[in-house]
C-alpha cells in the first residue's frame, strides 16, 4: 500500500483466509470483470481485462526508485514470509541486473561473473 502510495496508485484490498489481494478496482467491480471473462470462450486473451485489474508486487520493476523507498522506510516490516528485503546500492555507469532463481534475488555486476573470452 505504502508504494502504491508513493506512485499515487488507488488500490483496493480484499482478504481471504490465505492472503491479501490488490486490485486497480473496488473488488466487487474485479469480480465481475473476471465473471465476464470466465464465461468468455477459451483463447488466449481471455483474462485480460480482469488481470488488467489485478495488482501483484512481482510486476513491480526491483529497480523501482519507489520500492527502494518503501523498503528503506519498512526496514523489516517490509518483509514477508518468505522474504528478506533489502536495497543493495550501485555506483553510477555500473553495468548491472538482477537475476533470479527460485525466488532468490541478486545483484549481479560485470565483477561478479567469472568472462571467458572466444
Amino acid at each position: 500500500m505504502r508504494y502504491a502510495e508513493i506512485k499515487g496508485i488507488t488500490l483496493y484490498s480484499e482478504e481471504d483466509s490465505m492472503d491479501t489481494h490488490y486490485y486497480l478496482c473496488p473488488p466487487e467491480e474485479f469480480k465481475r470483470l473476471q465473471d465476464e471473462d470466465e464465461a468468455n470462450p477459451v483463447s488466449v486473451g481471455r483474462y485480460d481485462r480482469s488481470n488488467a485489474m489485478y495488482f501483484s508486487d512481482c510486476d513491480i520493476d526491483r529497480a523501482d526508485p519507489a520500492l527502494a523507498q518503501v523498503v528503506e522506510e519498512l526496514g523489516d516490516r517490509a518483509n514477508g514470509m518468505c522474504a528478506r528485503l533489502r536495497v543493495e546500492d550501485v555506483p553510477a555507469g555500473t553495468l548491472y541486473r538482477i537475476d533470479e532463481y527460485d525466488g532468490f534475488e541478486s545483484v549481479m555486476t560485470q565483477d561478479t561473473y567469472e568472462w571467458k573470452v572466444a
